[in-house]
């Protein structure tokens, strides 16, 4: 049957098929992601005697731009030339990956992976998120949104406790990596045989929840989702911060447990703990987000990152590691979803996925500037330095969240 003798409904359990296959998908693209969260720190130091925090970090700092700026042109070219094409681009992108990590010579080749890996999620992990807001339309967007970061960071850490697992038993390369290769062969596969395009579903919303027209130039969506727009723009900078925390706890944290004595396996369990407990509580902060509103998510949110980030930062054995960590990931989970559901609530289907490409512009250049500024501090005034800065401004992004933004979900579209 093809796509255009399916009859179009929007809802979750409408598009179920579809939606599941789009989380198993995102499962895929989150564990490229943590196929590097516990292994790249200690080749840096190991391999290529890279003793310069800021030199260490540089990995993120390439993947957080790269990707930042993939993740604008994904929105605008996911409505010029469908989504399913932008999809399938984005896992030919990540082919040589896993390759390039396994047989790097130098460090310039990490980076250069990372550029490519940038690439690949920008396209990837976008157009799943734009599907899923097309296929359940106006109602349960948190719930969708939950589910779909659910399955990306909960696989995050099943791929860095694995790889942190297989390098305690093998070494850091290559056997660690390998598990990258069958990621890009599945997510490829399943993108090009089992997905469909969703852009019709956007042409159904607007013709029965949107009928009034609301064209606005690429500009004007740049500068309402920055800028003007209190709720976007507030959106916009606590994604912002929210990756910039992230950012740091990727590449500093596995640091700052060697230096307190943690081995290899202990450093992938800790590495695990944050995207697992970020990851599935998502799902039910998500759904939480469609009942009690957006605000007070993530303003709470970002508090409750503040304070695992200073118990991480205070800590000093593994129970303390943990319980930031645990901190980390539930704060994580309630701001994640819903900051994506606020931008649903907010902009008009038509441009919706131009919205979206630049709300994930800001926030994955969180990871650049929070790779940037605590490899700097770290170089200067030390590990713990870095982490309790990051803490303080988490903190006051949240409070930013606070003072700026008003409630977005309408209750009658609940």
């Amino acid at each position: 049957m093809s796509t255009a003798t399916i009859p179009i409904r929007l809802g979750l359990r409408e598009n179920l098929g579809q939606f599941a296959l789009l989380v198993l998908v995102n499962a895929f693209v989150g564990a490229m992601v943590g196929l590097e969260r516990s292994i790249l720190p200690a080749i840096a130091e190991e391999e290529f005697h890279i003793a310069a925090r800021t030199a260490i970090l540089s990995f993120i700092v390439v993947f957080g731009i790269i990707k930042a700026l993939t993740n604008y042109f994904a929105g605008r070219l996911s409505d010029r030339f469908g989504r399913k094409q932008v999809l399938v681009a984005g896992w030919l992108v990540a082919i040589p990956v896993p390759f390039m990590l396994m047989w790097a010579p130098d460090w310039d080749w990490i980076v250069g992976a990372n550029v490519l890996l940038g690439v690949s999620q920008g396209l990837t992990w976008s157009t799943t998120v734009i599907m899923k807001i097309d296929l359940v339309g106006p109602k349960q967007r948190g719930l969708a949104m939950g589910l779909n970061e659910f399955s990306g960071y909960f696989a995050v850490a099943a791929s860095a406790l694995a790889t942190g697992w297989l390098a305690a038993a093998y070494g850091l390369r290559p056997e660690p990596v390998y598990l990258g290769v069958a990621y890009v062969a599945v997510g490829l596969l399943l993108s090009l045989f089992a997905v469909r395009e969703t852009r019709h579903h956007v042409a159904h919303e607007v013709r029965t929840h949107h009928p009034a027209a609301d064209t606005l130039t690429q500009g004007e969506i740049f500068r309402r989702a920055s800028l003007t727009d209190r709720n976007l723009s507030s959106v916009s900078q606590a994604g912002l911060v929210n990756n910039l925390n992230d950012g740091m706890a990727w590449g500093l944290f596995p640091l700052l447990f060697a230096a307190a004595g943690m081995t290899l396996a202990q450093i992938g369990v800790l590495a695990a703990i944050y995207p697992a407990v970020w990851g599935v509580t998502q799902i039910f902060t998500g759904a939480l987000s469609d009942r009690i509103g957006r605000k007070g998510l993530i303003t709470w949110g970002m508090w409750v990152q503040a304070a695992g980030i200073a118990v991480t930062a205070a800590g000093a054995d593994f129970v303390a590691f943990g319980l930031g960590g645990v901190l980390l990931g539930l704060g994580t989970a309630m701001v994640y979803p819903t900051l994506l559901a606020a931008i649903g609530d907010v902009a008009h289907p038509t441009w919706r996925a131009s919205a979206v490409g630049v709300y994930r512009l800001w926030r994955d250049l969180g990871y650049a500037v929070g790779a940037l500024l605590a490899g700097i501090t770290a170089d200067l005034f030390g590990l713990a330095a870095a982490v309790w800065l990051v803490a303080g401004l988490t903190l006051l992004s949240g409070l930013g969240v606070a003072i700026r933004m008003t409630e977005t979900l309408t209750r009658g579209k609940a």
